[in-house]
């Protein structure tokens, strides 16, 4: 299948059950389609959270009742990509890994690995977009011997950067830039390869517009934070999303980064408190105002969950300059505001079975739009899921 058919069936998909997946548990005390799906609703409000907890990561295997199972199915017939995983055992030269959380480094190996394995032509010059210190460039020019220009708009990073590149005699540039500036098409050309690893919304979506316009050689992309983008309507970049059935706003872009795999258990505690504790927050304004209605929070209000359940909520409170009636029972909130984080999470579980093919549909976008420039395009998996979930991986060649 083409990636235009591709993308206009998901486009379909996804439309026709935007009731489902647009919605967001955290901020509604019902969904719409709870009315329709009365079962199911109530089936995953009875969860626990550490059930919601466990279903997290492939909520398609979850046995719910309809029509979960056949959701779940249709959302992993439109998952499917390759999955280009490459088992390097190759010894580096510690500057290249110095200062690199292993994690990272795992993520750096194995996109530099199946980059340079799935593109056909042979690299002449790197180019790493929003580079950092340059790990990932440096690690390519290392094996390949071509020269590198890095662009960070950080200039203690480039710093800091160079002096790594210079320890491995590797012929690199590390230039203060900002990628979003149109002048940046000043630095690159065709003969160059562009590279990013997690590259931001705006940002990557910056590169792929650079890397048209310059008629780059080759790029290697995987995005991250979709949601960071400059408008509050998401702004396709192919003819065929241009032409696209579904609409998205800023805010839906924030599905895909909903699966987390990273969080040690006390960093999972305190995420889980801060929410619940903000659901909490959300029952007794409700109530005490008598306005059915949602108040965004900061996720990490003043002070912090240090202070206790009681002062909590009254920080929020004080943050929307809101004087409020104390409940009845704080420690009775309390308890409530757990339940409440055990539906919500378990609510949750049908968004996620969208979260992986709304990231597709974008990446699709993307595919399009350098095929309608002249490149040919692959899309696939460039690591596993457990090592980080924005681990999908577009590659493009003149």
């Amino acid at each position: 299948m083409s990636f235009a058919q591709r993308f206009a069936e998901l486009d379909h998909w996804l439309h026709h059950h935007q009731s489902l997946w647009r919605p967001k548990p955290f901020t509604q005390l019902t969904l719409a389609w709870e009315a329709d799906w009365p079962e199911l609703a109530s089936w995953l409000r009875r969860r626990t959270l550490a059930e919601a907890e466990t279903a997290h990561h492939q909520p398609q295997l979850l046995a719910a009742p309809a029509p979960f199972a056949q959701l779940a199915a249709e959302s992993q017939h439109f998952s499917q990509l390759p999955r280009w995983q490459t088992d390097s055992a190759e010894q580096f030269p510690e500057p290249l890994y110095r200062h690199i959380p292993g994690r990272k480094w795992q993520q750096i190996t194995a996109f530099a690995g199946v980059s340079i394995a799935r593109l056909e032509q042979p690299a002449t010059h790197w180019v790493d977009w929003c580079a950092g210190k340059g790990h990932l460039g440096r690690l390519l020019a290392w094996q390949g011997g071509q020269p590198l220009t890095c662009l960070e708009h950080n200039p203690a990073l480039n710093l800091s950067g160079a002096a790594l590149s210079d320890a491995l005699a590797i012929d690199a540039r590390h230039l203060t830039a900002d990628v979003l500036a149109q002048s940046n098409a000043l630095h690159l050309n065709s003969r160059d390869s562009l590279v990013a690893l997690h590259a931001c919304g705006q940002l990557h979506i910056s590169l792929l517009q650079h890397a048209v316009t310059s008629g780059c050689l080759q790029l290697a992309l995987s995005p991250c934070c979709y949601n960071r983008i400059d408008s509050e309507h998401y702004q396709p970049l192919s003819e065929a999303g241009h032409k696209a059935t579904l609409q998205l706003r800023k805010d839906d872009l924030a599905l895909p980064l909903q699966e987390t795999v990273t969080a040690g258990r006390r960093e999972r505690e305190r995420r889980d408190r801060s929410m619940a504790w903000r659901l909490g927050f959300d029952l007794w304004q409700r109530e005490a105002r008598g306005v059915n209605e949602y108040l965004p929070t900061p996720s990490k209000p003043l002070g912090g969950t240090a202070q206790g359940f009681t002062e909590f909520c009254r920080s929020l409170a004080a943050h929307h300059q809101l004087q409020l009636i104390d409940p009845a029972s704080w420690s009775q909130l309390e308890g409530r505001s757990w339940q409440r984080l055990a539906q919500v999470r378990n609510l949750e579980l049908l968004r996620g079975l969208f979260r992986l093919p709304l990231e597709i549909w974008l990446l699709l976008d993307r595919a399009l739009y350098l095929q309608e420039a002249g490149y040919q395009v692959q899309l696939g998996e460039f690591c596993a899921t457990s090592l980080t979930p924005r681990n999908l991986l577009l590659l493009a060649e003149k």
